[in-house]
């Protein structure tokens, strides 16, 4: 019994002794406390590469531990319908996807969105881009996601079987090349009825490019005033013949309901002979496929007149006013950095960086079109630069009842012209 008893007393002394040592080290080593951690929110416009996304917030994060991004993505058919009720309720996010247009503009000028003129991603943005990237102030709002230029994507197995032996290089000509492809068997085109923003990526830039842009050099100038007329017989034919392709049966069936992946994957499917797509859509229209896939640019042109190529920024990002700015300047610029090569080995669209020869995925014929378009004496700009952003919610509907039936092209152009000439009433200064 005097045996155990020692033994448990010696236990207990030994406990003691190391639980003074354990406080001691305690009090001599002070304890690390974790960083603070600030989140961040993006909003992005990213329909076809939400993974891509994901992936650079992560790589981001995980380089820079001390932040965190919270990524959200745009739904609907305009960047501009995301924003507008966030900038109402002054609720935006810190970083969000924006288009190089005049509302976004005036977001900066009004202090919404930051001067990112100071960031190394701002510096290396090409030259002939940063315009389309800077307000009427001076404030440089955001960086371009890419050199935009829309196309048409053509699959060159149908081209051949239908006896198609050249590319059409105006409209009258087009139109022979899907009878041509009819008559073959083949659906010539795709159009994006559910979409309405690729409908206006598509017939309707090509067409204000052919149509207002070739024959008025201040058509810019003109429409911010409010002097530019639109209810005319030259803008009533982008409706018409946007209308003119379901009329000849030169579409897919249920074209109306037809969203942007499903259209994209007619074409890769190879259900459709052609479809209109952006340079941004290149990594998935031509890999992978059963077929050779070339490009040609829109020949929206009457016979006689030189084509106008669409060329310009496409869709890219900005920071806000927000208490998170320093955080966000500096996913900004990872986006533009380390992150950029992640949305390219997607997208294979051209870059709009300077540094990025070496590490940009495009493809070669990607960048012939758009150094050939970028050789055109005149170049219009995307639809989503060109109009105002009201004009862009209107226009959707517009183009849709056109092809519905529900009005005709006269009475389009003349809510269009309306619609541009409220939209510099309560603007233009």
């Amino acid at each position: 019994m005097q045996r155990s008893h020692f033994i448990r007393l010696l236990s207990g002394l030994i406990g003691l002794l190391a639980l003074c040592s354990c406080h001691q080290q305690d009090a001599a080593t002070p304890r690390s406390t974790p960083p603070h951690r600030t989140t961040i929110t993006a909003l992005i416009w990213a329909p076809d590469w939400p993974e891509q996304m994901l992936q650079i917030a992560a790589e981001f994060s995980a380089l820079n531990p001390d932040v965190r991004v919270d990524v959200q993505f745009m739904i609907g058919n305009s960047v501009e319908e995301n924003i507008k009720p966030r900038v109402a309720a002054g609720m935006l996010p810190d970083v969000l996807s924006v288009n190089p247009n005049a509302y976004s503009a005036e977001l900066a000028d009004q202090n919404v969105l930051a001067d990112v003129s100071q960031t190394v991603a701002w510096q290396n943005v090409l030259a002939p881009l940063r315009r389309d990237w800077t307000s009427r102030h001076g404030t440089a709002f955001g960086i371009s996601g890419g050199v935009a230029t829309t196309m048409i994507y053509y699959n060159r197995d149908m081209f051949a079987k239908a006896g198609v032996e050249k590319v059409p290089t105006n409209f009258d000509e087009f139109l022979r090349v899907c009878a041509q492809l009819k008559r073959a068997g083949f659906t010539p085109i795709m159009l994006n009825g559910g979409f309405p923003n690729m409908l206006g990526n598509g017939p309707f830039a090509s067409g204000f490019a052919n149509n207002v842009v070739a024959h008025e050099p201040n058509w810019k100038s003109k429409m911010a005033e409010g002097t530019l007329n639109l209810d005319t017989a030259q803008v009533a034919d982008i409706f018409a013949k946007m209308a003119l392709l379901p009329e000849r049966g030169y579409v897919q069936p249920a074209f109306m309901s037809t969203g942007y992946d499903d259209g994209m994957q007619l074409f890769k499917e190879g259900k459709v002979a052609m479809t209109f797509q952006g340079s941004w859509a290149a990594g998935l229209l031509l890999h992978g496929n059963r077929f050779a896939t070339g490009v040609f640019i829109p020949p929206w042109n009457a016979r006689g007149e030189p084509v106008v190529p669409v060329l310009g920024s496409e869709t890219g990002f900005a920071v806000s006013e927000t208490p998170n700015k320093a955080a966000a300047m500096r996913f900004l610029e990872f986006i533009a950095g380390k992150g950029f090569p992640i949305l390219q080995k997607k997208r294979h669209n051209i870059s709009p960086f300077q540094h990025d020869a070496e590490t940009a995925v495009s493809d070669r014929e990607i960048v012939d079109y758009t150094n050939a378009a970028s050789r055109y004496p005149v170049t219009a700009s995307p639809y989503y630069s060109t109009l105002p952003s009201n004009t862009l919610e209107s226009l959707h509907g517009l183009m849709q009842d056109v092809l519905l039936k529900k009005m005709t092209p006269r009475q389009a152009a003349k809510h269009l012209d309306q619609s541009v000439k409220n939209e510099a009433k309560m603007h233009y200064k």
